[in-house]
């Protein structure tokens, strides 16, 4: 049995799980999942989480393990999926881990140091009260190279940075040192913009059907707070605007197409990064996938 480890990955609806369940049906494997959503419960429609009868054909990990309110990032996946990825090895089964986030796949095939510094609550409140631009107009001073690597808007990210910084007094650019490793092996599944993004319009369609509102309001009623990270996701954070009466349905169900189409955008510039052994398109599937 090979002692590599595989990773399955593409843009948001590009069939990942269906490729991976198929995959393990005929193939000796079990899946970690590299979905930053996934792990969180009760959030199930909106995450597009494999559903019962396909995480009873595999096994799969990092699906279901934490609540919303409890903290998960890069740091985790990447130790429990090294640990994992050893399991499984070592029961002769080979390791697929499959997603779409950028910064957990890409701190993995790096093989990142983690921990780089605890949480400080004192320096995180202090960050807090800053708007975005400022803290990015911050991180850019002080480290532009991480700055290079993280949008703008996404606040959670850059604060991590900052936050590193002012406690160690070194980037976080250098602490997390660059050792690619040589036991992975890279598959992309790809296509043209426009299929992708049919696939994603008929997703979105699909989730709401599915009762991705009464999932929200759920949450809500549970006590989650709507500004958690996790409520901020993609689905939820525009379906608390609709509860909220801030949109209508109608308007809600186009955000939600539209800023997926535009987070499948950034997907796609982070894999462009990565040392991708076999592209896939999305028509080819599962024996495409198989044959590699």
């Amino acid at each position: 049995m090979t002692n590599k480890i595989f990773l399955l990955f593409g843009p948001t609806a590009s069939g990942k799980t269906d490729i991976a369940v198929e995959l393990g049906t005929k193939l000796p494997l079990e899946i970690i999942s590299a979905d930053s959503m996934q792990v969180y419960k009760y959030m199930d429609i909106g995450t597009a989480k494999p559903n019962v009868e396909q995480r009873e054909k595999v096994k799969h990990y990092l699906i279901d393990i934490v609540c919303p309110d409890e903290e998960w990032n890069a740091s985790y996946f990447v130790k429990e999926a090294n640990k994992l990825a050893k399991d499984i090895i070592n029961k002769d089964s080979i390791p697929l881990i499959v997603g779409g986030t950028g910064l957990y796949l890409n701190a993995f095939i790096n093989d990142f140091s983690f921990p780089i510094a605890p949480p400080s609550l004192e320096i995180r409140s202090m960050l807090s009260k800053k708007n975005t631009f400022d803290l990015y107009y911050e991180l850019k001073n002080i480290d532009p190279l991480s700055a290079e690597k993280i949008s703008k808007n996404d606040k959670k990210r850059i604060m991590r940075a900052l936050e590193v910084y002012y406690q160690t007094g070194k980037r976080i650019s250098v602490l997390q040192k660059n050792n690619k490793r040589n036991d992975l092996i890279l598959i992309c599944l790809d296509d043209e913009r426009e299929k992708i993004y049919s696939r994603i319009n008929e997703r979105v369609d699909c989730m709401f059907k599915k009762g991705l509102i009464d999932e929200v309001k759920s949450l809500l009623e549970m006590g989650f707070d709507k500004k958690l990270p996790s409520m901020q996701a993609l689905g939820y954070k525009e379906t608390i605007d609709y509860l909220n009466g801030f949109l209508t349905k109608e308007e809600t169900i186009e955000l939600v197409k539209k800023k997926t189409r535009n987070f499948a955008k950034r997907q796609i510039s982070w894999f462009k990064r990565f040392d991708i052994k076999y592209t896939i398109a999305l028509e080819s599937g599962i024996n495409s996938a198989t044959e590699k």
